[in-house]
């Protein structure tokens, strides 16, 4: 009989290592919940979780290291969520300061909603302010509403993935650099207005609209792109871009210019809009199109 506490604690832990091998419990020390404001150098790693709108102040700089799965939960039990423009429904990471997320190839960072059966739109942006700075590279995002948001900051996405968002990448007056992504089953791949973006070698594939510029797009450079079979259009402009818009040197589907331009919608559909012009067009992929890591 004396042995028998001793045994039932023994039989206990046995249960408990079981049920946390079959994923059905996670241990505390497993996973880090992140909820209001952020100050100073902070790293990154393992799982950590972002509980409604977490702010990385002006003053913060946070590094993410290889490997790190950063999920968003439902904001009910925190706080923030907020869904007024410039912020989106669901949890959201607002950068102020300097985020760097470098991932590698055999060890990405993904940005992704708590739940992995969750549809697009379950969690809300990686938001940059005016004058923040932010760096992606061996990168995932999925099920967000606008994956990356910037708005008047500096940002570089590079040899990243794209799928299941409302929006990948939303920007406005911002220097952006995206090179080398894929794009692929989002609502919109990229979508902005102003701004100085150099949008190239990329794929985008099986987006319900490739490229939507929404406002007096200038000192733009999208070229050497692969933009495969849109759901619906390659390229939408919106009800302020007037002026035509230039977009030469990149492959549509194996497509000539006639039957590209049959799904742009710009001003041969609504008179005010200016007009995309694609010659000319590449006839071969470019070489390295799209993540080295992702063929």
């Amino acid at each position: 009989m004396p042995l028998r506490l001793p045994r039932l604690r023994l039989y206990l832990l046995i249960i408990i290592v079981m049920l946390l091998s079959a994923g059905c419990l996670r241990s505390p020390l497993a996973s880090v919940v992140v909820s209001g404001e952020l100050h100073g150098d902070l790293n990154w790693s393992g799982e950590v979780f972002i509980g409604g709108d977490v702010t990385l102040a002006a003053d913060a700089r946070l590094t993410i290291r290889p490997g790190t799965v950063v999920r968003f939960l439902a904001p009910e039990n925190y706080p923030g969520g907020e869904s007024d423009h410039p912020h989106f429904p669901g949890s959201e990471l607002n950068i102020e300061g300097v985020l760097t997320a470098v991932g590698m190839a055999e060890a990405p960072i993904v940005f992704a909603a708590a739940n992995g059966e969750a549809p697009a739109g379950s969690w809300g942006a990686v938001n940059f302010a005016e004058g923040s700075q932010g760096t992606f590279r061996y990168c995932i995002f999925r099920q967000a509403d606008s994956a990356i948001h910037s708005r008047e900051a500096t940002v570089e996405v590079t040899e990243s993935l794209f799928e299941n968002n409302h929006v990948g990448i939303r920007f406005h007056t911002s220097k952006m650099r995206v090179e080398h992504n894929l794009l692929r089953g989002n609502g919109t791949g990229i979508r902005f207005h102003f701004g100085a973006p150099i949008v190239r070698w990329n794929r985008f594939a099986d987006n319900r609209i490739n490229l939507f510029i929404t406002s007096h797009p200038s000192d733009y450079l999208i070229e050497n792109n692969r933009l495969g079979p849109p759901l619906e259009y390659q390229v939408v402009l919106g009800e302020e871009v007037p002026e035509d818009v230039r977009l030469p040197n990149n492959l549509w589907d194996d497509l000539a210019a006639d039957a590209v331009l049959e799904r742009v919608f710009d001003g041969r559909r609504i008179p005010y809009l200016g007009r995309v012009q694609v010659e000319p067009l590449l006839t071969v992929s470019p070489t390295a199109v799209g993540p080295s890591w992702i063929r």
